[in-house]
Formats: C-alpha cells, structure tokens, sequence
C-alpha cells in the first residue's frame, strides 16, 4: 500500500444548510478546488470525499455533505445519505453562518450529541458579516471549540491552524494511534506466518487490504512477516528455526490451518483480526452461538463492506450460505448487502454475519453493531462464523482470552 486507506484514517465531516460555506471551507483547509463553490443553492449533492494529511494530525479523510434544509425533490433522499455519513464520522465540523440558527442547526446538534460524536463549529462567511459578540457566545455554550472562518486573502494559515488546534483537543494524543493489528500477539521482534490463498477471489497481482495491513503491521511492530500459500504452509514451518508468534490465515482455509498447526502455535484468522480492530470481538463471538439455534425460515442477513464483483464461488454469496444450511440443516432465507446501504429494518433477521469490514472505519462499525443489538439481533462476523461452522473458533480465539471467555454460555 501506497498510502494509508480510507478505513484507517480518521474521518472529519461537514455538515450544516444549504449555502452555510461547507464546501468553501473544505477548500480553504485543502488548499485546493476539492468542492464546487457557487452562491447558488444546493450544489453539493451526495457526500464528497476528500483523503489528505492533515498535519500534524495525520491521514484524514474529508467529507462535504449536502444541506441538511434540502427542499429539493430529492431532498429526502440526500438528508438520508447525510445522516448516514454523519453516523460514520470521527469527528463532525457543524457549519452556521453569522447570527443565523434555526431549528436545522438543532436537528443536526441532536444527532451528533446522540451519538456521543467529538465536534466543534465553525463559523463561515465571516469576511461578509461579522458574528455578534451574543452569537458567539451562544455558540461557545454548543460547544467550546468555535472558529471564525473567511475567504479573505492571508487569512488561510489562521483558520487551518485554529482548526487543528480543535482537533487536537477534541482528539486527545494518542487516540489518533491505529490500533496493534495483532492485538499484542506479535511483539517486538516476533514472527508472524501469513497464510495467503491464490485462488479465484485472489485479486490479480496484489493482496487484498487485510493481508497487505498485517505485512505492513509487522514491519511497523519491528516484527518478522513470512508469507505463504496454505500449499506451501507445512514447508515453512519446517523451515523455521523457532515458531512464529502467530500463524494467520484465510478464513476460507481455517480448519486445514488448524489441521496442521502444532498445539503450542497460536493462530487465528485474518477476518477475527479485524472483528477485533473494526468491532467488538467478545460480541460477536457470542452471537456466532446463535447459528446452533437458526429454524427453518430464520431469515440470515450476509453484510459486506465493498460492493466487490462476485465470483463463482463467492465467499459471503455462495460459501457461507451453503456452510451454513449443511451445518444446521435448515431451509434459511438469506438476503446479502453491499456497500454503505444498512436495513433499517434489521428485526426480521435472525441473524447478522458481516465480512471483516476492512472498508469500513471503526465508528461505522460499531454503529452497525449497535443498531442491530438494539433491535435484538445478533451480529458476527465471516471470521467467526466460519471458524464456528468448521469446529476450530476455541482454537483460533486463544490468541485472545477476552474473547475466548465469550464461548462460555
């Protein structure tokens, strides 16, 4: 990887009316034409993305929204897709013009109180008129991070710097840090054998994010990476002078990873890797118990992250439907979706099987968790539920105790 994907950075958002100066101020912290300006009102649509270093806070990723007072025909349909980008924000950037608030400005301050979500506000069109002393204090009781933004010329270096300086506090030091991709498994120094799959999932060329994000974790950690083939698994091994700290595989070929790795060998899986950087991992162990319970007609929801080409024999199309109806027995109906698109109505599922989310950032992810909690459903990820359909999850959880413990009743 050449740079640092969207899932990995930290996700900032815009959000405010229509014509509040979000855009404006996206190109002004840019520092470049990311977003089309114009006085007319309405001209962000669907959210826009912008991947940047901000330093010193690092990788980022900018999202322009649009207005959330949109009367538009579709204007339904774009608060949707703004709500639905706010909700995956790490932190929301709430746009007002001077000495204006009004009841969409509430409505946004709900949502993002709602979800606990760090923010600050910032004030735009300050070179056309100038807040009143009442209105920045009003706003100082939203929140004590306000900033006066302008377009006037040698006013840049102010507003961006002011800006991360909100950040910073917003996010502490630290929290910004990626998590350890190996959860502790792989210290300094330690070895970890990848086990990597060419087959027709394989994409021509290259790894896929999860394999190309461990090497990389390795390498960050002073550790050793050694990759090969599930073909070329025993070889390697035997080849080693000590054993590695951890063996990772595909979850596809879990139970021949487990087959053939020795009993004081800690292992594990790429997708449970990432249920514990993305999710929660003690969660969706428990909820993996909920495959032994499945009834005839229990309805399966198969969530994935990319809207990826499906092969033949697709993993989350093909192979976990088919595990899942010979290790029950059961005629279940199973719905996939891809993308960003979530169901509001998650109660008619029985059970949610996710894939390793390496698309998603983590915020997203557990909203996804949280909202299928709240209506009662479970929810696991490929990982797991692969390993628990196999017989091996106690053996590739050992590497985790917290989430080992999940296995009890």
């Amino acid at each position: 990887m050449d740079k640092t994907p969207k899932s990995m950075r930290l996700h900032i958002g815009l959000f405010g009316r229509t014509n509040a100066g979000k855009s404006t101020f996206l190109n002004l912290v840019a520092g470049q034409d990311v977003a089309i300006v114009s006085p007319q009102a309405g001209t962000t649509t669907d959210p826009v993305e912008k991947t940047m270093e901000l330093l010193p806070v690092g990788p980022v990723v900018f999202t322009d929204t649009g207005g959330v007072d949109d009367a538009s025909a579709l204007g339904d349909q774009r608060r949707g897709k703004m709500m639905a980008a706010l909700r995956r924000m790490d932190v929301a950037v709430l746009m007002v013009e001077p000495d204006v608030w009004t009841e969409h400005e509430d409505r946004l301050l709900r949502e993002m109180k709602s979800g606990a979500r760090p923010f600050l506000v910032v004030v735009g069109k300050t070179d056309l008129r100038t807040p009143s002393p009442a209105f920045l204090a009003r706003l100082k009781a939203v929140s004590p991070h306000v900033i006066e933004s302008t377009a006037v010329p040698g006013q840049r270096d102010r507003v961006v710097n002011a800006f991360k300086a909100a950040l910073g506090q917003l996010m502490p030091e630290g929290s910004l840090q990626t998590p350890d991709f190996f959860g502790g498994a792989v210290p300094p120094g330690g070895m970890a054998l990848l086990i990597i799959p060419v087959d027709k999932e394989a994409p021509k060329g290259r790894l896929i994010l999860p394999q190309a994000q461990a090497v990389r974790a390795a390498l960050d950690g002073g550790a050793v990476a050694v990759v090969a083939r599930e073909t070329e698994y025993l070889a390697a091994l035997a080849r080693l002078s000590a054993p590695p700290d951890l063996v990772v595989c595909d979850s596809q070929v879990v139970d021949r990873m487990v087959a053939e790795t020795p009993p004081d060998v800690r292992c594990t899986t790429f997708s449970i890797l990432l249920a514990r950087l993305k999710g929660d991992l003690p969660a969706m162990v428990k909820a993996a118990r909920g495959i032994d319970e499945l009834r005839d007609g229990d309805r399966i929801l198969i969530g994935e992250a990319c809207s990826h080409h499906a092969n033949e024999d697709d993993i989350g199309r093909q192979k976990i439907p088919r595990w899942l109806r010979e290790k029950t027995g059961k005629a279940l109906q199973i719905d996939v979706r891809a993308g960003r698109d979530w169901p509001a109505d998650l109660e008619q599922y029985q059970l949610v099987i996710h894939c390793g989310a390496c698309m998603l950032n983590r915020r997203e992810m557990l909203h996804r968790l949280q909202t299928a909690a709240a209506r009662g459903v479970p929810m696991t990820n490929y990982g797991v539920a692969i390993s628990h359909l196999k017989g091996v999850l106690p053996r590739v959880l050992e590497p985790f105790p917290d989430a080992a413990a999940a296995l009890d009743p």
